[in-house]
Order: structure tokens, then C-alpha cells, then sequence
């Protein structure tokens, strides 16, 4: 990767990782389903008109939809909205390495090898060192959110892989369709009309800023550069950088909203992003076999 492919590499993590700090302020403005729902209609319209028709079955849309954008995504927004630091939770949603490992053995038959096992331990010490400090300092249930979201994105990673579109940013636009309504109707059930209504009455730029950074930026530009990326290096290149995304959402949260980092914090960490990075190792394969696709991590 040259110097410039590089830049971009580093500047899509940084996107992402500021994305949860961004997220946080979006908090203060809007209910967090309606938040999320808001966020995939941006990404959505107007970018739908100009990706051009969907290169994949309509069935995986719908299902990475669902799993990625209700389900994920709902339980990202409704966690932090429930106390899980914006830091942390960048930190934490990074075990979904483990879960799409996991999932892909059972659903793909993909036998992980000794290092990803080795990986997978080594993460899952780092979350148990991360739920004894939130489980004495913060609120364990939007902790265990987290940690679902997690899950579902690992579902979301297989059912993307099972796809296999050949035009991620195509993929993603045509995804956030899916989402909209029933986030819309879940926050109507749940959040209530009143709520939804006033916190759209009281829309401000900064509001709106939060709504156009997730779409705009995080979504349509991170997933479009990300796979621009994959289509000209090969994914074990690339996929590493996503490993940052946690160091610049920690050191975002705590410039901008003032998170502390505790000692326990630091160790899982470590641990976790120690374990993600030999979950993702791929290994060695002979000279003139072709090498199997890898989605890109979302």
C-alpha cells in the first residue's frame, strides 16, 4: 500500500472510531432508536438514486439489514443511551471478531486454526476484564447491550460473506434502506410519539451535524473507501487497520467528553485488540491457490 492508500486507511479508522464520540452528542439531542433510524435514512437518500440497482439477492439486503441496522445498530445506540461510555464501547464492540469466527465455524464449516483459538481466549479475558470494572463503575445491562450488538454484528459479518457483493459502498446505501421503518416503529412503540416529535421540533445544527457525520461520513464514506480499499489490496492488508478504530474512539471520548480511562480499561485493552489482531491473522496459503474472500469488518 502506498503512502496515499495508507493515509486513507488510517483516516477511515479515525472516522469510525470519532463515530461513537459523535454518537454520544447525537444522544443529547434525539432517542436513540429514532436516532438510529434518522441516521440510515440519511445514508440512504439520496445515495440510493445514484449507486444504481442492487448487485446482490434482495433476501441478504433485507437480512444484513436487519441484523446489521435494527439489531446492531438498536442495540449500540440503546447501550450507550443507557450509560456505556463512548470509549468503552468502541473498545468493546471489536469482540465481534470472535463472534464472526465462531459463527462461521458452525454456519461455514470454517475450522479456525490454533492462533484464532488462542486470538478468540485472549479477546474474550479482555471483555471479562472490561465487564468487573464496568460491572463495579457503570451500568452492567448497557454493558451486556454492547456486547449483543456485538454478537449480531458477527451474524451481520457471516450473512455479508454468505452474500459476497462485489460493490461494497452499492451494498451498505441499499442495507440502510432496511432499517428505517422499523427502527421508525420501534421507536414509536417504545420511545413514544411525544418524545420523537419534540426532539424533531428541537432540531438544531449541532443535532443535525451528529445525524450528517454518522450517514454521511461514518457510512457512506467509510464504507466506500473501505472497500475501494479491498478492491486493490488484498484484505489482509486492510483489515488491520480497523484495529485503530478503538485507539482513536478512546482518545476521541476522552479529548471531547472528557471519558476517563482506568487502569482495568488499559488491560482489557490490550487484551482485546491483542486477541482481535490474532483472530484475524490469515493463514499462509500455497503459492497459486486462489484465496478465499474476506468481507470486510463493518
Amino acid at each position: 500500500m502506498g503512502p496515499s492508500h495508507l493515509c486513507l486507511a488510517v483516516a477511515v479508522a479515525a472516522v469510525w472510531g470519532v463515530n461513537f464520540t459523535v454518537i454520544e452528542i447525537g444522544l443529547d439531542h434525539f432517542p436513540p432508536l429514532l436516532f438510529s433510524a434518522l441516521r440510515f435514512l440519511a445514508a440512504a437518500l439520496p445515495a440510493v438514486f445514484f449507486v444504481g440497482r442492487p448487485k446482490v439477492a434482495w433476501k441478504w439486503i433485507v437480512s444484513v439489514g436487519l441484523a446489521l441496522g435494527v439489531a446492531k445498530f438498536g442495540l449500540v445506540f440503546l447501550g450507550m443511551d443507557a450509560g456505556m461510555p463512548a470509549g468503552l464501547t468502541s473498545l468493546v464492540l471489536q469482540i465481534q471478531a470472535v463472534f464472526t469466527a465462531v459463527i462461521a465455524a458452525v454456519v461455514l464449516r470454517e475450522r479456525p486454526t490454533r492462533v484464532r483459538v488462542a486470538g478468540m481466549l485472549v479477546a474474550l479475558a479482555g471483555i471479562g476484564v472490561a465487564a468487573v470494572d464496568e460491572g463495579t463503575s457503570g451500568p452492567l445491562g448497557a454493558f451486556a447491550m454492547v456486547i449483543a450488538a456485538a454478537a449480531c454484528w458477527g451474524v451481520s459479518n457471516v450473512l455479508t460473506r454468505k452474500a459476497s457483493p462485489p460493490d461494497a459502498l452499492n451494498f451498505m446505501v441499499w442495507v440502510s434502506t432496511v432499517p428505517v421503518l422499523p427502527l421508525l416503529g420501534l421507536s414509536l412503540l417504545t420511545e413514544g410519539p411525544s418524545r420523537d416529535l419534540a426532539a424533531l421540533r428541537a432540531l438544531d445544527l449541532q443535532g443535525a451535524g451528529t445525524v450528517l457525520f454518522v450517514a454521511w461520513i461514518a457510512t457512506v464514506f467509510g464504507f466506500g473507501a473501505w472497500g475501494w480499499l479491498l478492491r486493490r489490496h488484498p484484505a489482509s492488508s486492510v483489515a488491520p487497520f480497523s484495529l485503530l478504530v478503538p485507539v482513536f474512539g478512546m482518545s476521541s471520548a476522552a479529548l471531547f467528553l472528557g471519558e476517563p480511562v482506568s487502569p482495568p480499561q488499559w488491560c482489557a485493552a490490550a487484551l482485546l485488540v491483542g486477541g482481535v489482531a490474532l483472530t484475524s491473522i490469515t493463514p499462509r496459503r500455497d503459492a497459486g491457490t486462489p484465496a478465499q474472500a474476506v468481507a470486510a469488518p463493518c
